[in-house]
């Protein structure tokens, strides 16, 4: 009995370590695989910014993971006085109506990892954003958005983002407090504040396995 005993703990502890090994090489090869797909990945950073917030998380990102800056504008001026703009944008909103684009990006094909920012307005995206998304194919891209906002979160932001990039794999997205226009502050993310956010973009790459490979 206590023979039969020894053999069956003997198996277990066998049949243990077998399953062990598995899950660590099964680890180990989607580790690898994740770490050869990041550094072959073409990168674009995409963002709308009024303000400069969002101007300021896009090239904090870009000095993290590389790839190439494309700030989205649109063709007919926006207007400067925030009021006319927050009136303006409602009624796209509202109207569901998709501004021209300056911005072209001849290549978009060519990028496989794309990051796209834009503040929060009247709880949802700017609608030169949805533009954007609306004007190109996302199949098969990993997208990740960010957002900067006034104090009152992403809102609908990142759900546009996820709905409007079709086909595309879509990653958990950042969102910080920027400036609060409407009570005049402007460029929020500088000086101590802006480095406190790089760390917090720092933590939110690495959770969704996005910070660049060291060689």
């Amino acid at each position: 009995m206590i023979k039969k005993n020894a053999i069956f703990l003997l198996i277990t502890v066998i049949c243990v370590i077998i399953v062990g090994f598995i899950i660590l090489s099964k680890t180990t090869n989607q580790n690898e695989k994740e770490g050869a797909t990041m550094k072959n990945s073409k990168t674009l950073i995409v963002y709308y910014s009024r303000t400069g917030n969002t101007k300021a998380v896009a090239e904090l990102i870009q000095e993290k993971v590389g790839g190439d800056l494309v700030q989205i504008e649109t063709k007919e001026p926006r207007p400067k006085d925030y009021r006319t703009e927050v009136e303006q944008n409602a009624q796209e909103q509202e109207s569901a109506t998709l501004p021209e684009l300056k911005t072209t990006i001849t290549n978009f094909e060519d990028y496989d990892r794309i990051f796209i920012g834009a503040p929060t307005w009247n709880m949802a995206l700017p609608q030169a954003v949805v533009s954007f998304l609306d004007s190109y194919n996302f199949e098969g891209k990993t997208v990740i958005p960010f957002n900067t906002n006034g104090g009152y979160g992403p809102g609908s932001t990142f759900r546009q983002i996820k709905a409007g990039a079709k086909g595309a794999k879509v990653l958990e997205g950042y969102s910080v407090k920027g400036g609060e226009e409407i009570n005049g502050t402007m460029l929020a993310i500088k000086g101590k504040n802006k480095a406190e956010v790089s760390k917090e973009i720092d933590t939110w790459l690495e959770k969704i396995k996005q910070l660049k490979t060291k060689t």
